[in-house]
């Protein structure tokens, strides 16, 4: 099963929707958690959300408690509160991307998808990862093919992996191709 954390968001039902294609989902608000089922589930996702990391303190406990134990997806904030529990510095940017459509490349840090392929994403975020960014798992595995910013992370060892853009958004083309590759691997 997968338990997806609603950050209050209106793109978390679109998630929903998108990873109940490969497995049972049960989406619950941040403010009302249930235990049970987080327990009883595989995979937790921390979804998009308005914001920032710091804003979200329970979130960030249930980062720490299941980290190592249960594949962990972030998205949009959800890869910013991952990162953030990792010490890294979350930012604003100098440009906000809201409903905009960015092509990511493919790193050669990846081990799930090919060095260097392409994905045209969905972005919808103001915040960012201020580099340089050190972890020994934690893996920059995609970049956004303009400015160079990180869009996707890979921990295989603690099966965490993130990701800046929306892979459920309309602008993302590929978006269900990636998520089953992620809860496949």
């Amino acid at each position: 099963m997968i338990y997806i954390i609603d950050h209050q968001d209106s793109f978390t039902w679109n998630v929903v929707h998108q990873f109940s294609k490969f497995d049972k989902v049960y989406c619950s608000n941040y403010f009302e958690i249930n235990q049970k089922k987080l327990d009883k589930s595989d995979t937790i996702v921390f979804s998009p959300g308005p914001g920032s990391p710091k804003d979200y303190s329970f979130t960030s406990k249930i980062y720490k408690k299941y980290k190592g134990k249960k594949k962990l997806i972030g998205i949009c904030l959800g890869y910013q509160q991952i990162l953030f529990n990792e010490k890294a510095k979350i930012v604003q940017q100098k440009n906000i991307y809201h409903g905009y459509q960015s092509r990511v490349k493919v790193t050669n840090e990846s081990k799930l998808f090919k060095n260097n392929q392409i994905f045209k994403v969905g972005r919808y975020h103001s915040l960012k990862l201020l580099e340089p960014f050190k972890s020994n798992n934690i893996k920059i595995s995609m970049r956004c093919a303009k400015s160079n910013i990180p869009m996707g992370i890979e921990d295989l060892k603690n099966k965490i992996y993130g990701f800046q853009f929306h892979p459920e958004s309309f602008l993302t083309e590929n978006g269900n191709f990636i998520i089953k590759k992620i809860l496949s691997a």
